[in-house]
């Protein structure tokens, strides 16, 4: 069978006339009587009247008292705004690319604006999305306190809002279980401080990031709580939060003060609430000459920590995978399902899981392996 007459087999011919009615009259983009329709796509008169009284009934073509056709509504691609954390943000970057993928796969228009790091920016940016009437917002910044300002924006023009790893009023929330990848991190230096430091460790850092707020602030709380049940000994007081606001400069200044107040010698374990910031405190244990007593772990999996892992000689002893490539497919289908109606969970997390120089060996980190510590939430049944 030839190869045209295998591509006939598949199509519908009255959908096929009605679409090159429709065409034509977006075409012409002036009121056509039925005649002039018959001609131009020498479809059966019959058929032609059949499909235009359908498009009228369906409101897509409007008859108007002369008998004349005029198309009047198009079918409209949703579109979608996505508030970009910052570009500057690795994992920000990876995120933003995987739901500008799922956007041009779905057919979705995606308006994407760059939060900056900046909570002004970000509300300047709400108010740019309800203004180019976008249909849901994907949103992605990280202050806690401005938090409510964007939902309440979003509110009050009834655009459907997901929010993308920090809790919004109002909103449906996506990303990870933050006290979990905490945990896990802390279960992977207290194993790695039982098997070189034969758990005798002075110090446990945690490198927050207060403006995130407590739910993003639970990962060193679950870091923490790992941690202590492994390594009972260590006194409460030698648990210490240090602010870092998740970027490499202000965990660089933060651990670098703090390592001038400690003597050498003295084992750290470092649990970074993101990988940026993991890099900043290995940026501060070289400069001080102390890397051999601090092991630190991230969160995010980001490429230039994947390359610390490998090297094999980095303070850097694992990472917490989120998935960045996960995000664009799962954060479209959640705004398609919101918008046709859909109930949805109003917690969605995502996939995670601990990725050490132990496990990534040649392979893709973001692709699940047998060998893989892993931890996974299963995307939502109703999704």
């Amino acid at each position: 069978m030839s190869k045209t007459k295998i591509k006939r087999l598949y199509l519908i011919p009255i959908l096929s006339k009605a679409l090159d009615v429709l065409e034509l009259l977006e075409q012409t983009n002036a009121p056509v009587a039925l005649e002039d329709v018959y001609q131009q796509t020498k479809i059966s008169k019959t058929s032609v009247y059949r499909i235009l009284k359908t498009l009228v009934h369906r409101g897509y073509v409007a008859q108007g008292q002369n008998g004349q056709y005029r198309l009047v509504s198009r079918p409209r691609r949703l579109r979608f705004g996505f508030a970009a954390q910052s570009a500057e943000m690795p994992f920000s970057v990876a995120v933003g690319n995987s739901v500008s993928s799922a956007a041009a796969a779905a057919g979705i228009e995606l308006l994407t604006l760059d939060n900056r790091y900046d909570p002004d920016v970000a509300i300047k940016n709400a108010e740019q999305f309800v203004k180019e009437r976008v249909d849901l917002v994907l949103e992605f910044q990280v202050e806690e306190h401005v938090a409510p300002h964007v939902a309440h924006i979003f509110k009050k023009a009834d655009i459907p809002l997901v929010a993308i790893d920090i809790p919004h009023p109002n909103a449906t929330y996506f990303g990870v279980d933050n006290f979990e990848v905490g945990y896990e991190a802390g279960a992977l230096l207290a194993q790695y401080a039982c098997n070189k430091w034969k758990g005798k460790v002075d110090w446990v850092l945690g490198i927050g990031f207060s403006e995130a707020g407590s739910f993003v602030q639970s990962r060193i709380t679950g870091a923490f709580e790992g941690i202590r049940e492994r390594l009972d000994q260590v006194p409460a007081d030698r648990f210490l939060r240090l602010e870092g606001r998740g970027m490499r400069q202000p965990s660089f200044v933060a651990v670098s003060e703090f390592l001038r107040n400690q003597r050498k010698g003295q084992r750290t374990l470092v649990a970074a609430a993101t990988d940026s910031s993991a890099l900043g405190v290995l940026d501060a244990a070289r400069q001080a000459g102390r890397e051999q007593d601090i092991a630190i772990v991230g969160q995010d999996c980001i490429p230039e920590v994947l390359d610390e892992m490998r090297s094999g000689k980095s303070a850097i002893i694992g990472s917490v995978s989120h998935g960045a490539e996960s995000y664009g497919p799962r954060l479209i289908q959640l705004g398609i399902a919101l918008l046709r109606g859909h109930i949805v969970p109003p917690y969605n997390y995502v996939r995670h899981r601990v990725v050490t120089p132990e496990t990534l060996g040649s392979a893709d980190p973001d692709n699940h392996n047998g060998t893989d510590q892993s931890s996974e939430r299963e995307p939502a049944s109703a999704l």
